[in-house]
């Protein structure tokens, strides 16, 4: 196997650990944490695509447009974390959903 076959390996292995950690815990600071590990996932993969197309230049712009758009999510979800924690005393994902009674 090449390099470039042994990292995509690796990407779809981290790409699963966050699928997993996103569809089986209910931990709203877990579930911020599991899609950073899937959007970390991303970027390897197009750094690889682009190393592997010759288009390093497109690569990197679509790899920092990711990161800030990453960042964006992750701080807007902690804040609501926190908003959540602070009125309603949990950060449970399943107890959220009584909130519609």
């Amino acid at each position: 196997m090449t390099e470039a076959e042994l990292t995509l390996v690796g990407v779809v292995i981290l790409f699963g650990v966050g699928v997993y950690g996103l569809l089986l815990t209910h931990h709203l600071i877990k579930i911020v944490i599991a899609l950073q590990i899937i959007g970390k996932a991303v970027i390897i993969a197009f750094a690889v695509a682009g190393t592997m197309s010759e288009q390093v230049q497109l690569a990197q712009s679509l790899i920092v447009t990711i990161i800030v758009a990453d960042t964006m999510v992750a701080v807007i979800s902690l804040a609501l974390v926190i908003q959540v924690k602070q009125r309603l005393g949990t950060l449970d994902a399943r107890e959220l959903s009584n909130l519609r009674r």
